[in-house]
């Protein structure tokens, strides 16, 4: 099966891309939104691993365009800043699943076999802290906000800065990965 790999970071998309080929898959690795759609209809990958944040873009941006080029591609939203309303609009925009960084390889193989859904809604379904909760919180009112930030702890009632700096410290949601 063909993997394309957007990720924007080399280090984990080097791992990604070496614990894959050991399972037998082929990968094929990019770092921005305009090469992953050049790459998709190229390379037409089975399988696509999306990165939600990558350089300064949202992979959100390019889900439609990607299952437009490819409909029956499956296609993984990978993120390190989890939250249930990206969730959301990843999985309306067309994408199959969605999975939180850091991720362990098994876990990944089962979404992209399509023997397990492992969305980080029903990873979530254990008790969340107070911490996830508010994270969750800031996200539904940064999505809201169109992602400006500004806007967005107006609405909060607190300074920018500190919604920085609470948009920096995102609560681990999963602690069984590699």
């Amino acid at each position: 099966m063909k993997v394309l790999i957007i990720e924007d970071d080399a280090v984990f998309s080097a791992s990604l891309r070496r614990r894959l080929k050991k399972h037998g898959y082929q990968c094929l690795q990019t770092d921005n939104c305009s090469d992953a759609l050049l790459h998709s209809r190229q390379y037409l990958p089975d399988i696509i691993l999306l990165d939600m944040h990558l350089d300064g873009d949202s992979g959100l941006k390019i889900i439609a365009p990607m299952r437009n080029i490819l409909p029956k591609a499956k296609i993984i939203l990978l993120t390190g800043y989890a939250s249930i309303a990206t969730a959301v609009e990843a999985i309306k925009l067309g994408a199959d699943d969605y999975l939180a960084k850091p991720i362990d390889t098994q876990t990944l193989i089962s979404a992209m076999s399509g023997s397990a859904k492992t969305t980080i809604v029903q990873e979530q379904q254990a008790t969340l802290s107070s911490e996830q909760i508010e994270w969750e919180h800031i996200q539904q009112v940064l999505k809201f906000n169109d992602g400006n930030v500004s806007a967005a702890a107006r609405q909060l009632s607190m300074h920018r800065r500190t919604l920085q700096r609470k948009l920096k410290k995102r609560p681990s949601f999963q602690s069984n990965s590699i």
